[in-house]
């Protein structure tokens, strides 16, 4: 790790304004200064550079980090390089002699790509198991250039064979432990992760080889092995095949479910099909491929699992600029095994033809209906009509609402007249929101204590964000905090976890800035932070009595307390509680607790199988019909709904 006091240093001697300036056209906007996103194309400017904080944060991408993480994007670098490239702007000497983690990183990636060499060779040796092996990579149709372009390897049914190679090449045992390679059994013998798998070597970006893929020659369990998080290795933020996509000239995108379709797309002619690295595309992912995308087309298998994962991220790319397709794959279960039916210039024109999301969504929400019936058509009817009142524009309207005349036998002008309504009342839910969200702008100078808003937010200004905000812009106000405030007070673990890294850094005597809280906390936790900076403006005052407040709600919600009682835990008045809590919180303490008991019974909905009728009584409702109406009301959904959508992502 590079030490704390040279970060600090780093981040003194850069000036974000004109670091960001080199690249972005900046113009002065009161205390900030603002622009267009290099990130993702935009017209009009959402990218801002916070000089208090030394921060930036983009509005319309959600990128956002310190000078470092914007020269690591940037530059499409690792955060190392970036500290490097920062250090000769800035005149330092580069960290390398301290940097014992860098040094390691970099024997990691030594390594690596020993061990996809060995894999490589062991493929093309002459033994019986070898032999295998290439045959098993000629039934899925890959010829020797492909094999040679993607690294391809086999790991031998040797479970030492590897670990004996890299020792003989001078490796330590602390540098094969910190690999993630090899395992150890319980008697302590160290063996090889992948052993008799074919071996495919994912890579970084920059074309280091960062992990590995490994699959069974048969159907045995389990049938496929990756590599652990490891230093060099964060299957959250990789992405595979990305460093060859990025190459092309092309900016449509085709993202697949798995390695072998992508490598089957890249021998057809495809060079930007890419997939996402571990079990399912993260949010993390979907913005390092809008940085090279314009059109994605999400390309996955027929099968449920495949239209589950199809629906979960068109919601993570909704908020992405790149436009998104879906493509429907017939007469084959993924697009390896409808290329090897019909060939790659069909699965090309499939890809010229592919439907638009809404198409998929309402295709999913069609086959869910038997149409013959007039109930369930009336219901299709009402559903696909809510669909397009929030996810289309005018235009696209008009047709898909002649598309469901001719599907229901329902006259277009009944379905334009039931869409009007729908599209008003999706307005006045988005103004709302907007309302909503200009008034947390509003109280940000006004707020003064924590709460847990959780999901949703109920209604109410998260100010347990803004409180972050306020200690990052202000940290003589963590002292103050942490004498009231416990970590586990905090609902979202993700502000837990940033709270308990501003605590870490006074412990330590570490300056809290965004580049110190760097070693503390996650990329994605950093990045919240830098949204949460972007937002927080003014000073902040904590009102003790509100905070005692809330601490006591917090443990006897459940048992619905009295104002009487509340009061006299704040040792306040229940009066002046009252008018506290609403310049607080913009409520009253009896709303704030049933506003606690929704959000508590959203995360019992949204984490547990438990009936309504449990979730109802665990959370202090005298009845579930009364916690329906009541959830309903703030929610605008009923529980069962917002159970169904969690679900569904």
């Amino acid at each position: 790790m590079i030490p704390h006091e040279y970060i600090e240093e780093l981040t003194r001697r850069t000036d974000i304004v004109e670091l960001v300036g080199g690249y972005v056209q900046l113009k002065r906007k009161g205390r900030l200064y603002g622009g267009l996103c290099p990130f993702h194309s935009e017209k009009t400017p959402s990218f801002y550079v916070y000089p208090d904080t030394q921060s930036f944060y983009c509005f319309g991408c959600g990128a956002g980090g310190d000078a470092v993480t914007f020269t690591k994007k940037i530059n499409s670098i690792d955060y190392v390089e970036a500290v490097k490239l920062l250090a000769q702007r800035a005149g330092m000497p580069e960290p390398t002699e301290d940097d014992k983690t860098g040094r390691l990183r970099s024997r990691i990636l030594t390594m690596n790509k020993d061990a996809a060499r060995f894999f490589h060779a062991c493929l093309n040796s002459t033994v019986e198991e070898a032999r295998q092996a290439r045959a098993y990579w000629r039934r899925r149709g890959l010829d020797d250039k492909t094999i040679n372009r993607f690294g391809l390897g086999y790991a031998p049914d040797d479970g030492q064979a590897l670990y004996q190679h890299l020792r003989d090449k001078g490796y330590n045992q602390q540098e094969l432990d910190a690999s993630g390679l090899f395992k150890r059994s319980q008697s302590g013998r160290i063996y090889c992760l992948f052993w008799r798998r074919v071996m495919t070597p994912i890579f970084d970006l920059r074309g280091n080889i960062i992990a590995f893929g490994g699959r069974v020659l048969d159907d045995s369990k389990p049938k496929y092995v990756n590599s652990p998080e490891t230093l060099v290795y964060h299957k959250s933020d990789t992405v595979f095949a990305l460093q060859i996509a990025k190459r092309s000239a092309s900016h449509r995108y085709v993202l697949c479910e798995g390695y072998m379709d992508v490598i089957s797309m890249h021998q057809a002619g495809i060079d930007t099909a890419v997939c996402a690295c571990g079990t399912a595309l993260t949010p993390d992912q979907v913005k390092l491929i809008s940085q090279y995308a314009d059109e994605v087309i999400l390309s996955y298998d027929s099968d449920e699992a495949g239209q589950k994962a199809t629906l979960r991220s068109l919601e993570l790319f909704r908020n992405s600029p790149v436009r998104v397709g879906v493509l429907q794959i017939p007469g084959a279960k993924d697009p390896d095994e409808y290329i090897k039916k019909y060939g790659a210039d069909r699965f090309k024109a499939l890809l010229d033809g592919v439907g638009n999301a809404l198409d998929f969504r309402l295709g999913r929400l069609r086959s869910q209906y038997d149409l013959k019936q007039d109930a369930q058509r009336l219901e299709y009817v009402k559903e696909a009509v809510e669909m397009l009142a929030e996810r289309s524009n005018p235009t696209e309207q008009e047709v898909y609402a002649g598309r469901l005349a001719e599907e229901t036998n329902i006259s277009k002008t009944a379905i334009m007249a039931q869409l009007a309504d729908a599209v008003k009342k999706a307005g006045s839910k988005r103004r709302r929101e907007q309302n909503r969200a200009r008034l947390q702008e509003g109280e940000m100078n006004q707020i003064k204590v924590p709460y847990s808003a959780g999901r949703g937010a109920l209604g109410m200004a998260s100010a347990e964000q803004r409180l972050l905000a306020a200690m990052l812009r202000e940290p003589g106000y963590i002292d103050k905090v942490s004498a009231q405030l416990r970590p586990e007070q905090f609902l979202q673990p993700q502000q837990k976890e940033l709270y308990e890294a501003m605590l870490r850094c006074k412990e330590q005597g570490v300056e809290v800035s965004l580049a110190t809280l760097r070693a503390f906390v996650s990329e994605e936790a950093l990045n919240e932070l830098s949204r949460l900076a972007a937002k927080g403006k003014g000073s902040v005052q904590i009102a003790p009595a509100v905070t005692k407040a809330i601490a006591y709600i917090d443990e006897n919600y459940m048992k619905q307390p009295g104002l009487e009682s509340i009061s006299k835990a704040a040792g306040v008045s229940s009066q002046h509680l009252c008018r506290l809590f609403r310049q607080t919180l913009n409520c009253r303490p009896m709303e704030y607790i049933i506003k606690r008991k929704i959000q508590a019974a959203k995360m019992l909905l949204a984490e547990t199988q438990k009936t309504v009728d449990q979730i109802a009584e665990e959370t202090g409702f005298c009845d579930s019909s009364y916690f329906c109406k009541i959830f309903k009301r703030f929610e605008s959904i009923t529980p069962s709904q917002f159970r169904s959508i969690e679900q569904a992502l």
